[in-house]
């Protein structure tokens, strides 16, 4: 049952869930782009990370925010799509009960609504950050960061400079208890795009695969 209806603060969403048979396995939610800028659930970014997720033994939700697709509502500079980001959890938690581990994805805008879906959700334990706007949006809830995670970008990023992303980066660096793991793509743009995107996603596997047999240990 991949296409899921579910409601959320605006009316009802849309989104795509992939789960295990398992009883006990972690959860992943999975965030999209700017909704204003073409972003969807369908992305292929998000669609990639979805499934990575997958494959490794999540439980999977990816969704349209309010008024993309088939979702309910309209655009709310942030603020509504992270009451969305919310409620996609709430459903899915509410069909994985047992679910030990909790992780957020997000790519471009969509990282950024997980990071601050990150702040106010504490089950969640893990983080994966694609092309964070930190040029564009003020992250500075991120004070301090809960949780270890990773932050992804292209050194060739126009949208999202490097250079913000680098700021960002050394800011939760100076955070004690938490561990952020940074990468930068060689040549690869805000969108991953030819190639890169199989490099990006290499690492986003090998990264969560890291995290989850230390917590296995």
């Amino acid at each position: 049952m991949p296409e899921v209806i579910f409601p959320g603060p605006a009316g009802r969403l849309e989104g795509r869930y992939h789960s295990q048979p398992g009883k006990d396995a972690p959860i992943a939610i999975i965030l999209h782009p700017h909704p204003q800028f073409g972003g969807t659930m369908n992305n292929r970014v998000v669609h990639r990370i979805h499934y990575t997720f997958h494959e490794m033994g999540f439980n999977v939700l990816r969704f349209n925010f309010r008024g993309v697709g088939r979702s309910q509502g309209e655009y709310d500079q942030g603020v509504g799509e992270l009451s969305d980001a919310a409620a996609a959890l709430d459903y899915l938690q509410s069909m994985n009960q047992n679910a030990k581990h909790c992780w957020v994805a997000g790519f471009s805008f969509g990282a950024w609504i997980g990071m601050q879906l990150l702040m106010r959700r504490p089950e969640i334990t893990g983080f994966v950050s694609v092309s964070p706007p930190a040029n564009m949006y003020d992250f500075s809830f991120l004070a301090p960061c809960p949780n270890s995670g990773l932050i992804i970008n292209g050194a060739a990023d126009r949208v999202a400079p490097p250079e913000d992303t680098h700021a960002l980066v050394e800011k939760l660096h100076d955070q004690k208890g938490i561990t952020i793991t940074h990468e930068e793509l060689e040549n690869a743009d805000h969108f991953f795009k030819n190639d890169y995107l199989d490099g990006m996603i290499a690492k986003v596997d090998a990264y969560v695969r890291r995290r989850l047999t230390e917590n296995t240990r």
